[in-house]
């Protein structure tokens, strides 16, 4: 189970940094949260124009309340950025290798992957004996190693659909140099529904989606409920030579 916030546009790195501290401290929690604090470690990834590839990642193994300040993170400028801050499902999946973005490279462009959520059953989809890592399992089964475009919507929601019941969600947000896209499904027998609904929040400067509302940066009801089986577009726009 993790947390996590996207923007994109021109917004403060600042508000970004504070909100994903409040997701990981369960200070913006829903009633229904059967987690609230996500000390499992966290990972980040924004554009960068300085870097040949575009974007840049940073991830650490600590709670984000005790290492976040030591990123840095608060001193860079970009137009986006993802923050997650991470809660173990299983207690011995943890360490740098669990820690979100998971990387799919052997291909021209990376794709980096994102996961909220808990699917012990993709494996069956990839032929495997057994779950190592439903993270990575799951990121393998929407993108295949060697893929270099997004897979239609509609593909990706009817994989989704046929995996065997036992999962909680799989809420996404899944990028490459070009675009980021943003998944949102969880099964309609969720116990919880409210802890698996993502939000977004569309500025004048700004759009930002969020596993949770953030009063901090915009009151309650400016945030919208994202829709179910639904996957979200993010083109980037081009930086000015």
């Amino acid at each position: 189970m993790c947390r996590m916030i996207l923007a994109m546009g021109s917004f403060s790195t600042h508000s970004v940094l504070n909100a994903a501290l409040s997701m990981s401290e369960g200070v913006t929690a829903s009633d229904d949260a059967p987690i609230c604090r996500h000390p499992n470690g966290w990972g980040a990834l924004w554009r960068n124009k300085t870097v040949s590839e575009g974007l840049s990642v940073h991830k650490d193994t600590r709670s984000f309340k005790e290492s976040f300040e030591q990123s840095l993170l608060h001193k860079i400028e970009t137009d986006f950025l993802v923050v997650h801050v991470r809660h173990a499902t299983l207690t011995h999946n943890q360490g740098i290798e669990y820690t979100h973005p998971i990387t799919q490279k052997g291909m021209v462009v990376p794709w980096y992957l994102f996961h909220n959520g808990f699917l012990p059953t993709v494996y069956q989809k990839l032929g495997l004996e057994r779950s190592s890592f439903d993270s990575r399992e799951y990121f393998d089964y929407i993108i295949p190693q060697g893929e270099e475009k997004f897979p239609n919507n509609l593909e990706i929601i009817e994989k989704l659909e046929k995996l065997a019941p036992g999962g909680s969600s799989a809420n996404a947000i899944v990028v490459n140099s070009k675009r980021a896209y943003v998944i949102h499904w969880t099964p309609k027998d969720t116990r919880f529904p409210s802890y698996f609904t993502m939000y977004k929040l569309q500025t004048q400067s700004a759009v930002f989606i969020a596993s949770e509302i953030i009063p901090e940066i915009a009151s309650h009801e400016n945030w919208i409920p994202l829709v179910q089986r639904e996957i979200i577009e993010l083109p980037f726009v081009d930086y000015k030579k």
